[in-house]
């Protein structure tokens, strides 16, 4: 069982990050996979089939309680991030089995039925017979709710699981214009209907509710350049694969205080996410 286990650890954790966005819920889920798998005395004939049922449900009753606990959730909840570089399961990005950082954000409309389809068909590639099986629905009410889905996102499904390709020119364009200090370059790359969202969880100084258009966005990305002063430590910028794609790490005095990432959309950045929480940074830098 041991072995079975850890042929199919990867994949069990790529799915229960994906469902439930958060690192920590992802392995507590594979851990609880793993008891039960360890406790079992017979045989699974269609191992990877039970192991994705098991993680499956058990990232269902996650999600119905998340919803609950991120009713007193203190601000904007955003998907916990990973460093690609510290961590092998991204290996997948160039499997097709990783959403983008800004789909993780959709998928907080979804229902925990919506976004469990969402995920096995999209980032996995399961069929609907497949999912029907794992989910113990019927094929029809799949295609029910991945389609119910979509229509949430209001997105169409060639859009779905593409990644920030071209997100390190993007983010290179995003700290050049700030390093020229010019507030009109940084509006040219901005979409006019650009969204900023920050998490900080009460545990950081973070913006409560999203802030929308570029002139807002502009001047408080630019207010926060000046508040850099105020800090003890020594401030930097690095960019570092995050999620499968670039993204920009704040660092002050090597530790990682905010990880910004960009969603951009008919060649202007429509999305900006700042988490900001250090509960959701901490694994970031180890």
């Amino acid at each position: 069982m041991h072995d079975l286990y850890e042929s199919y650890q990867p994949l069990l954790f790529k799915i229960a990050y994906q469902m439930t966005g958060s690192i920590n819920d992802a392995e507590d889920v594979v851990q609880d996979v793993y008891l039960k798998m360890y406790g079992m005395k017979k045989q699974v004939q269609e191992p990877k089939a039970y192991l994705c049922r098991m993680v499956t449900n058990h990232c269902l009753d996650l999600l119905k309680s998340a919803r609950k606990r991120r009713e007193h959730y203190v601000g904007e909840w955003l998907p916990e991030p990973i460093m690609v570089s510290d961590n092998e399961f991204f290996d997948s990005v160039y499997q097709g089995q990783q959403l983008s950082y800004a789909m993780l954000v959709l998928m907080e409309k979804l229902s925990p039925a919506e976004r469990a389809v969402y995920v096995l068909r999209e980032a996995f590639g399961f069929g609907y017979k497949e999912i029907a099986e794992l989910m113990e629905k019927s094929e029809s009410n799949c295609r029910k709710l991945f389609s119910r889905a979509n229509e949430k996102m209001g997105i169409t499904e060639e859009h779905a699981v593409l990644l920030e390709k071209e997100s390190e020119a993007w983010v290179s364009r995003l700290l050049h214009a700030f390093g020229n200090g010019n507030i009109e370059s940084v509006l040219a790359i901005l979409s006019e209907d650009v969204v900023l969202i920050s998490d900080g969880g009460g545990k950081a100084v973070a913006a409560l509710h999203p802030i929308t258009s570029r002139e807002r966005v502009a001047k408080f990305l630019f207010g926060l350049l000046k508040q850099i002063p105020q800090y003890d430590g020594n401030i930097s910028f690095e960019v570092k694969n995050i999620n499968g794609q670039a993204g920009i790490v704040v660092l002050s005095d090597r530790e990682i205080i905010t990880a910004i990432l960009l969603h951009t959309s008919n060649d202007r950045i429509q999305n900006l996410y700042f988490i900001r929480n250090p509960d959701k940074l901490a694994k970031m830098g180890r």
